[in-house]
């Protein structure tokens, strides 16, 4: 009996203790399989939460808001800080971050190898050669001072349009073509007089190409210059005011040609991008690095932002210029530690497929205040009441500016981030998403002006 009662009880435990390690086991698997919440800071502004709940204009569309103080990254305030949003232009600050890591103190203008009696030059994305608003004149004189032959060798860059930009706003001076090696921007600039047929063309190449509208030609558009779909050919309509535009030209290999030797008057040819291994590449330096950033940023120039992407991808390969790899290598060495992947497809934020969210943005500005000189970063920036897209707006109190910003505009979706100086000094970074408006942006403007000045003011 007594062995008998010890088998009984042995056995008795070793229940118990296959009973326990499934147990075990079983919450292990439950614990793997439960959601792991992504805890959320609470708003600790009442007042402002306030303000953007009792909103009337705000409550018409999809509104996303994160402030952070700039010096120590601390969130306060989150409302679907956490939501993607299209953020139109201010993408261009992802750019101005990929510029900053990946270019040095001047553009590279173009870069060459030299051969016994042969210049072979290609493009770096440079858009500054003869730009109407950064022009630079650095590699036209360079070619012009050569004593060789000049031969010209074209990069690929992929498709002169981006990635979901809309096909019928090829008319338009905010979306010119990407390229390689530009020129002009692009684009042809028209300067119009009342009473004169036509307008001053520049450059003159295009003054052949540029027709008077004939009588009762419909303009469907409002538009004071059409040019056709797909060849440079420009038709100009009828107006009682003097008026200057824009209007981009369609880009080709043998068109840039034309230009180069119209321009440096001596021949230029075209050769495959080939180079020797005994090759030396050389670099001519450009503009100082910060011109671009300037005048992208503060009138959101949609161009520069394209080929900044270019000039980047200079860096990283001879014979292609891809924005994809940039972004790429962007997302894999520079921006993993941000809050949330922003799907980013371009370098100036026309694209509807570039998604991200408030406190990605926000999290980036208090990443640029960290790594640039707090005054070089808010002199590449709008100033309110100063210049760029805030000059008629968040006006200077006694004479000091208090925001600084990128704005990001598409129909039915205005964007605002940047740095506010509050009313104690404290600096903040700010991200103010406005997607699906119905109708007119301007009360959204108001209103975010309104409930910005609070925050200068209280905070």
């Amino acid at each position: 009996m007594p062995i008998a009662a010890a088998l009984m009880s042995f056995f008795c435990f070793l229940q118990r203790a296959v009973l326990m390690l499934l147990c075990l086991s079983a919450g292990a698997v439950a614990a793997q399989t439960l959601p792991v919440a992504t805890p959320v800071p609470a708003p600790n502004l009442p007042w402002l939460e306030q303000l953007l709940h009792e909103s009337a204009v705000l409550g018409r569309h999809h509104v996303g808001v994160c402030l952070t103080d700039a010096t120590t990254g601390q969130q306060l305030f989150g409302q679907h800080e956490d939501r993607y949003f299209t953020p139109a232009s201010t993408m261009k600050l992802f750019s101005l971050y990929a510029g900053l890591r990946m270019l040095p103190d001047s553009l590279p203008a173009l870069r060459y190898v030299l051969r016994p009696d042969t210049l072979l030059f290609w493009g770096t994305g440079d858009p500054t050669l003869l730009h109407g608003d950064v022009p630079s004149r650095r590699a036209l004189a360079f070619l012009q001072s050569r004593p060789e032959k000049l031969v010209y060798a074209e990069v690929p860059t992929g498709t002169a349009f981006g990635p979901g930009w809309s096909w019928d706003d090829y008319n338009y001076y905010f979306q010119p073509e990407r390229g390689a090696f530009p020129v002009y921007g692009h684009t042809v600039r028209f300067y119009a007089k009342a009473g004169q047929p036509l307008p001053r063309v520049y450059p003159r190449f295009f003054r052949p190409l540029t027709e008077a509208a004939p009588a009762g030609t419909p303009n469907l558009a409002d538009d004071h210059v059409r040019r056709a779909q797909l060849e440079n050919r420009f038709t100009v309509f009828p107006s009682t005011k003097n008026w200057v535009d824009e209007t981009p030209f369609r880009t080709s290999p043998a068109l840039l040609l034309q230009l180069l030797q119209d321009t440096l008057r001596r021949p230029v040819v075209q050769a495959p991008f080939r180079l020797r291994p005994q090759d030396a590449v050389y670099t001519l330096r450009g503009l100082p690095v910060d011109s671009l950033y300037r005048r992208m940023i503060r009138v959101s120039d949609n161009f520069l932002a394209e080929q900044l992407l270019l000039l980047c991808a200079s860096t990283l390969s001879p014979d292609s210029l891809s924005a994809a790899r940039v972004i790429k290598a962007m997302q894999a060495n520079y921006l993993r530690s941000l809050p949330d992947r922003a799907i980013w497809v371009d370098g100036s934020g026309l694209s509807r497929l570039n998604l991200t969210t408030p406190r990605t943005l926000t999290a980036l500005l208090v990443r640029l205040h960290q790594e640039v000189e707090e005054p070089r970063l808010l002199s590449l920036l709008a100033t309110g009441g100063g210049q760029g897209t805030l000059r008629r707006r968040y006006r200077p109190v006694a004479g000091n500016p208090w925001l600084w910003g990128k704005t990001g505009t598409l129909t039915n979706n205005h964007n605002l981030v940047g740095y506010i100086r509050t009313k104690s000094g404290r600096l903040l970074a700010f991200s103010f998403f406005n997607n699906n408006i119905p109708g007119d942006d301007a009360p959204v403007r108001n209103e975010m002006e309104r409930i910005l000045t609070q925050v200068r003011e209280r905070l």
